[in-house]
């Protein structure tokens, strides 16, 4: 048998319909109480007329069913109480009427039931009647269901709204939505249980109405924050969607819907496929690049090479191949920068500073969401402009936009780090996009004293550590300097950057360990030995890859790193019992050079 669910809404109404007309059979065959009869029978008669009037609804292909559903059946549930109370009231023996236990409060106790249904019909009826409705179906009354959780039936009446209502109503009914997603994640919850999602993702391709899209994508943002949510949305094809209305729209709607893919990624790795198979990169470098290189037209092609040209040739060719649905818009938008022409164009040129800046830190930080951990995603964001655009960003912007910039290459270079096939293909040597990419990084870690800054421009030369010839000493200096920053974390991830030069995994790690000393790293690192647990721990390893890699060194005996390393040889297994092998294995090396060479030991605790 079907569920209810599953059954077509005129059938699910056809029950109570049939249900009332026996019930009012019934009541004129009563022999006891009959006026109470009579009166659950009017009570029936007005509920018959209420279901028959929804059943007008039922025909609509746009009919949001859930409250009638839910409603209709709690109502069959009461009819068929008062089905089974008349029927005990019917003429018969004397013996069956003893036997047959029915009281006044049995009436009282439906006559409330019934007039619970009553108030559920009309307020149902109001939230579908958008014609003669003073809120145009936006239902401001509570029906007897939800008295004990209002929050079911507001959603029911938005989402109806959004789902039947005209364009305004509509949007009036998504921005209440949204206030009631903002509150806690239970209403996100019940919106998305309530079948929210696709009215919503309808609403966000009204590209005649931009208030209507920034409505529905805020609510799908506020919904977005959980990995099940996410997948319902992406579920309900809605990254197409997302998609086309990122590269077809205002700017101020791109703002909202660039938050939406980084929220949707940041909660779900998953659709990172999902976005990259739909080619949201592209839209979303351009919109970052918008107005980046106009100071020099010239410059972004003078600076590409064949290589790279082709490698977006022929990227276009395959999108044209998998994705010709929404190929046209997006490649329109990608070669002039606007989505829907010249007159978008102008818009987009005249838009506020602050708009313009808002989508471009929006497109950031989507970019390094869908980087992150995604070596694919990386791949396609540097055979684009991306790194070349991110890199200008970082040198021209300042505040959020730079700081995301960042975040953004940090992510990269950190899929790079991972990836040889990446490392070659966007950080060679002579790229000049890696060679801008790492220009700024540098000046940020030297000239901008600011931590939060500094911390992922670190992090991203760390990360290409195995990109960089030993001639190209001025990458170490910066670092080297960072080790004696008062910044804690700034200090830290120094260490750690250096160590991946100077790791056995780096095939230049011997001599990045002898440029490292001759920067004068050595003093720093000892001093890093007497502070925090975590700079003690990566100082101590950075220490000792130099003492493998460069034990002979005169620095190494001046500082009388090896009476360091004994002391710390008699603690390390306690604190960090994974680095007592590396420990040793430096005290050997250095033994090979200095033993003998010092009069006494030097403590390592503070």
């Amino acid at each position: 048998m079907a569920s209810n669910e599953e059954k077509r809404i005129d059938e699910v109404l056809s029950l109570p319909i049939l249900l009332s007309d026996q019930i009012q059979a019934s009541a004129m065959e009563a022999g006891l109480f009959q006026s109470d009869c009579i009166e659950l029978g009017k009570q029936v008669d007005r509920i018959s007329h209420m279901l028959r009037s929804t059943v007008r609804f039922s025909s609509s292909s746009s009919l949001y069913d859930r409250p009638i559903r839910r409603i209709v059946s709690d109502v069959s549930k009461t009819l068929t109480r008062t089905l089974t109370l008349l029927r005990k009231c019917k003429r018969r023996s004397i013996f069956r009427r003893v036997v047959t236990i029915v009281s006044q409060a049995d009436f009282r106790k439906l006559q409330n039931l019934l007039d619970a249904s009553i108030g559920d019909l009309k307020w149902l009826l109001s939230v579908f009647d958008f014609d003669s409705s003073a809120n145009g179906g936006i239902a401001p009354s509570l029906p007897p269901i939800a008295s004990n959780d209002p929050i079911l039936s507001w959603v029911w009446s938005f989402i109806a709204s959004i789902q039947m209502g005209q364009l305004s109503i509509r949007i009036e009914a998504a921005n209440q939505l949204a206030s009631v997603a903002q509150d806690n994640d239970r209403n996100k919850k019940i919106i998305a249980e309530e079948g929210g999602v696709p009215p919503l993702l309808k609403l966000l391709k009204e590209s005649s109405s931009p208030d209507a899209q920034i409505a529905a994508a805020t609510v799908l943002f506020h919904l977005a924050n959980d990995q099940e949510r996410v997948q319902l949305i992406a579920d309900e094809l809605g990254i197409p969607i997302i998609v086309q209305v990122l590269g077809d729209s205002p700017m101020r709607v791109q703002i909202c819907v660039a938050n939406l893919v980084a929220a949707m990624v940041a909660h779900d790795f998953v659709v990172q496929d999902d976005f990259a198979r739909e080619n949201v990169i592209r839209p979303l470098v351009t919109l970052l690049s918008f107005e980046t290189f106009v100071d020099d037209p010239k410059s972004q092609l003078a600076k590409q090479s064949i290589h790279s040209v082709f490698q977006i040739n022929k990227e276009m060719v395959k999108n044209l191949n998998n994705h010709r649905r929404d190929l046209s818009s997006s490649l329109s938008f990608y070669s002039d920068g606007s989505n829907r022409g010249g007159n978008n164009r102008k818009e987009r040129e005249n838009e506020k500073s602050e708009v313009k800046n808002k989508l471009k830190i929006s497109c950031a930080v989507a970019l390094s969401m869908l980087a992150r951990g995604s070596v694919w995603n990386s791949r396609k964001i540097t055979e684009t402009k991306g790194l070349l655009c991110l890199a200008k960003l970082v040198e021209k912007e300042q505040g959020e936009l730079q700081l995301n910039c960042l975040i953004a290459i940090m992510e990269i270079t950190a899929s790079a780090g991972s990836n040889a096939d990446l490392r070659r293909a966007a950080f060679k040597t002579n790229s000049p996009a890696a060679k801008a990419v790492v220009d700024q990084l540098l000046r940020v870690i030297d000239d901008l004293d600011s931590p939060s800054l500094q911390i992922p421009a670190i992090k991203s030369i760390g990360s290409l550590a195995r990109t960089f010839p030993a001639r190209e000493t001025r990458v170490i200096g910066p670092l080297v300097e960072q080790l004696s920053n008062r910044n804690q974390d700034v200090a830290t991830e120094a260490a750690i950057s250096l160590g991946k030069f100077a790791c056995p995994e780096n095939f230049l790690c011997m001599e990045h360990s002898k440029t490292m000393i001759e920067f004068n790293c050595v003093l720093p690192l000892m001093r890093l030995l007497r502070r925090g647990d975590q700079l003690q721990f990566h100082g101590l390893n950075l220490l000792c890859y130099l003492a493998i890699h460069a034990g002979n060194s005169e620095a190494l005996e001046k500082a009388r790193v090896l009476s360091a390393l004994e002391g710390a040889d008699r603690i390390v297994s306690a604190q960090h019992p994974e680095l007592k092998e590396l420990v040793s294995n430096a005290i050997y090396h250095l033994n090979l050079y200095h033993a003998g060479a010092h009069a006494h030991k030097q403590s390592y605790a503070p």
